[in-house]
Formats: structure tokens, sequence, C-alpha cells
């Protein structure tokens, strides 16, 4: 269990601390003003009693992720990660000022903000899926809703790159009311699948007001919620009127077998599609990044922390230059044959006038005895 001990905001160069936002199970997330360029930021600090050298490598490991996918439009962006003055590493990202379900003040969503959300969600992680990340942590406090009102997927904290995780607390983190029962048995610590799985029971949070198969109670224990998963019996939303159909795509998307569920993000923002246009509602864009354009993954053993940038010997800037010398070389040697070519001709040709001139005389002097 983690220490609660109060932890002072740290000092980070060119940020101002305005107030504290929220705090986890690793890390405590504050509000910052960055100076320039000037804008209010969200900060996320690793915490004193996980900053060893393990904690660090899985919070690298989530800046990283976060900055290859930032790019798509439903993921936080990233401004900058590091550590601070007194040593604390951080996440500087976008801002959000709630999450997708304290917008709606604790009641349950709109079906359409649901299905919207879910096209938007699908599409970010299918785009997380191609490039080798997954999340394994999705969840309804993980959406949270932009300046934009739109929905944005963050906290990518026990993130695995290309099934390869970093950092001892990764093995074991997870939400239990919304991960797949092949996580919570520790069959898996993450696939797809599973991911699939815990996209579908979060939006059957937003949609009933509660996870699909509820919550540990006071009285019960982890034990019995486990037991409700693993035995996965969907339940329908309560008391929805009309949702047979999204009820019936929440039932695919939380199948006990991880074969009969949706193969990938792609067909399951594509059956979300499928149900807006069901409803009469407007479809919404499933935007997928080409894994071509996200920056490939860097594997790395232990922690990296701030370093002091170098430029690579052979890099573009250097190819383009030498091309540019190569180009200017070519050109003064088509200069320099062109010049000598005209050198050698121009005695020749002064010397063809001055005969020619000569000749022409003469020519004169000849006539001019003759008219005599």
């Amino acid at each position: 269990m983690h220490s609660s001990k109060a932890q002072t905001p740290p000092h980070i160069s060119g940020f101002n601390y305005v107030r504290p936002l929220g705090s986890g199970g690793f890390a405590r997330v504050y509000q910052y003003e960055q100076d320039m360029p000037r804008r209010v930021v969200a900060v996320k600090v690793l915490k004193d009693d996980v900053a060893d050298e393990n904690g660090r490598a899985a919070f690298e490991a989530e800046a990283d992720a976060m900055a290859r996918l930032s790019s798509h439009p439903s993921i936080v962006s990233i401004y900058t990660a590091s550590v601070s003055s007194d040593g604390h590493p951080f996440i500087a990202m976008e801002y959000c000022p709630e999450s997708f379900r304290t917008g709606s003040k604790g009641a349950v969503v709109p079906l359409a903000d649901v299905l919207d959300a879910g096209v938007r969600l699908a599409g970010a992680l299918e785009t997380a899926h191609q490039s080798g990340v997954l999340h394994r942590d999705i969840k309804p406090s993980n959406v949270l809703r932009a300046t934009t009102d739109r929905p944005l997927l963050a906290d990518f904290g026990i993130v695995s790159l290309r099934g390869q995780m970093r950092g001892e607390y990764t093995d074991r983190a997870m939400s239990l009311p919304w991960a797949a029962p092949e996580v919570v048995t520790g069959s898996t610590s993450g696939t797809v699948a599973s991911e699939v799985w815990a996209l579908g029971a979060t939006l059957y949070t937003f949609a009933a007001g509660q996870p699909p198969f509820g919550r540990a109670t006071k009285k019960g224990t982890d034990r019995e919620l486990i037991g409700r998963i693993e035995r996965a019996k969907y339940v329908p939303v309560p008391g929805a009127q009309g949702y047979e159909a999204f009820d019936s795509v929440m039932a695919r998307a939380l199948a006990k077998d991880p074969a009969q569920r949706f193969t990938s993000m792609h067909e399951l923002g594509i059956t979300m599609q499928q149900l807006q246009r069901h409803y009469g509602l407007d479809v919404t864009p499933l935007d997928v990044v080409k894994s071509t354009w996200v920056t490939p993954a860097v594997t790395m053993q232990g922690v990296r922390g701030p370093q002091v940038s170098t430029v690579q010997q052979g890099g573009r800037a250097a190819k383009r230059a030498a091309l540019a010398n190569d180009a200017s070389r070519r050109t003064r040697t088509r200069v320099g044959t062109t010049s000598s070519g005209n050198s050698a001709l121009k005695p020749a040709l002064i010397g063809a006038g001055a005969a020619a001139v000569v000749l022409a005389a003469g020519a004169g002097i000849m006539a001019m005895m003759g008219a005599l």
C-alpha cells in the first residue's frame, strides 16, 4: 500500500505552481502555469515512495508513449518531461478541466455522447495498438474532457511497449471493475482483447452510471467482484429504453471468451458508428494515425533521465550540406571549363580578325592602284 504523506509540489523552471488537481496510486497531479509560451498545464509528478529505479523506468515509459501518440486528437498532448530542480520526475501535459463523467455531474451520460466517445476512444486505442502500445488501464477516470468538450484518453502509467513492460509496478497494476477476466485471474497482463473489454466496460459505465459487474461493496470483498467478472454474465443497461442495439454491442465487447470479442479497436469503432446511424445520430469520424507517422519505440533498460542533446554526425542536416557542397563544386567545374575553352579560342579569333583587316586593306590599295 502506498504512503499518503503530503508531498510538496516540485520547483520546475519555467512553471509556476497553482493548485493540486488529484492523486493516484503512483503520482500526483498539479495545475501549473507555464511562463513561455503562457498557458495552463497539468503536471504529473511521481510520488516519492515509488521514485526508485523501477518506478522511474515506468514513469519514463509513460512519457515516451504519450509523446509518441499525442498527435492523435483524442489523446492528451504532452508538452515536456524531465526532473525538477529538487529531484522529482514530472510530465507536463495538456490541462483538462474535468473527467468525462464529472461533466455529467455523476449522472448517466446521454447515449449520443457515449457513442461519440466510443468512436473517438476506439480510434485513439487503435492508433496505440498499431504502434505497439497497450494502455492497460482504460477506465472512466482516465477519460478526460478537453476544453473543447471532447473526450481525451489519458494516463498511460502502466503502459506496455510491444509487450515489454518497464518497472516492477506495472505487472500488478489494474483497475478491477473494468479489467477483463483473463487480467484479474493473472492469465495475462494485457492484450488487444482485454483492452476491448476495458473500453466496453468504460462505455457501459458511462451509459449506466455503474460498472457492468458492480463494485466491491463495503460488506463484500474484491473476491466477490472478481467472481462476477470471471462469470461475465452480461446485464443490460438498467432502466434504459431502446438500448437493445447498444446492449448487443456491449455484450460482445464484454464476452467472457476473448475470441468472441471484437478483433480490434477499429472493428469496435466501426460498429459504434453503425450504432450512431441506427439511432439517427451524426457519425463521428474514426481517426487513426498511421503507424508510419508515429515515432518508433526505443527499448531501454533502467532509467534514462534528462540528457544533453547532441547532433547526430550522419544526420539529415549533414547530408543536405554535403549535397549542397557537391552541387556547388559541380557548378564551379562547369564554369571553369567554359572559361578555359573561351580563353583558348580568344587568341585565334583575334588573329583571324586581324588577318581579315589586313586583307581588306590590301584589297583596297590594289583597287586604288588599278584605278590610277
